[in-house]
């Protein structure tokens, strides 16, 4: 929405031309911003979905994350940047002092919100170690939502005793993110052991015969186990953000 638009629905507000709730619900679905011709930036994407607009930093140039990072920067407390190689990351950093680099996750991050405020609710479990890099870009997606993530890491199939040692924990949650490769049989299990819902990560690790992730996609879309939804692989940042959202819906929701 452009200052002139803005006015204009603000003085019809003022003047009772307009509801507060027409004009809230008009400000929702507007405005946008264009960014010197390479992107256009949904500036009230936090006010209508309640998480600001992500950048997905891979196929990006340095010089277009800079731009497009600091206008979102100016506009809202949390900024999150996925897929950025160390490569990317040491070119810009200069540029975007205020944000903080992961490199397991490879996330770009800036979060100026209260942890303190963060609900309790969702789990993120691997199935092996190979699986955290993946695991973490969900659990710190979830945590940049507003939620505290219970990190069970390493209770896959094959050492069961490990997982049944944290049914309790996992028990407990409002949402599960279960990230798991080779054959991805992690999902279902856990997915017969809880009333949550469980949203699958197939990974990419494994042998050969795992064709980079998709016997553990076929495996995790064939569950037996009710409950569970399935992401594409490798898509950590989908399913920690989906898991923010499913735990958001456990608080209840204020009135306008």
């Amino acid at each position: 929405m452009q200052e002139a638009q803005l006015r204009t629905l603000l003085e019809a507000v003022r003047d009772g031309k307009t509801q507060i709730n027409d004009a809230l619900q008009r400000l929702r679905a507007l405005p946008f911003e264009d960014v010197e011709q390479i992107a256009r930036l949904d500036n009230h994407r936090a006010l209508r979905c309640g998480f600001p607009e992500v950048v997905f930093g891979q196929g990006k140039s340095p010089e277009q994350v800079i731009k497009i990072v600091r206008r979102l920067a100016e506009q809202n407390d949390r900024v999150l940047v996925t897929r950025v190689s160390a490569e990317m990351y040491a070119a810009i950093q200069a540029d975007l002092p205020d944000l903080t680099y992961h490199p397991t996750p490879r996330l770009l991050v800036l979060d100026k919100s209260d942890p303190s405020a963060r609900i309790p609710g969702v789990v993120v479990a691997t199935g092996g170690t190979a699986d955290i890099p993946v695991a973490e870009e969900a659990a710190m997606t979830a945590e940049l939502m507003g939620s505290q993530v219970d990190r069970v890491y390493d209770v896959g199939v094959a050492g069961i005793h490990r997982l049944l040692g944290q049914v309790e924990r996992i028990q407990k949650a409002n949402a599960i993110v279960v990230v798991a490769g080779m054959e991805g049989a992690l999902a279902s299990v856990i997915g017969g052991l809880v009333a949550a819902p469980v949203i699958a990560v197939p990974t990419s690790v494994g042998y050969g015969a795992s064709f980079g992730g998709l016997a553990a996609l076929l495996a995790m879309l064939n569950s037996c186990a009710t409950g569970v939804s399935v992401v594409n692989i490798d898509n950590g940042f989908g399913a920690g953000y989906l898991a923010g959202m499913i735990n958001r819906q456990s608080v209840p929701r204020k009135e306008c």
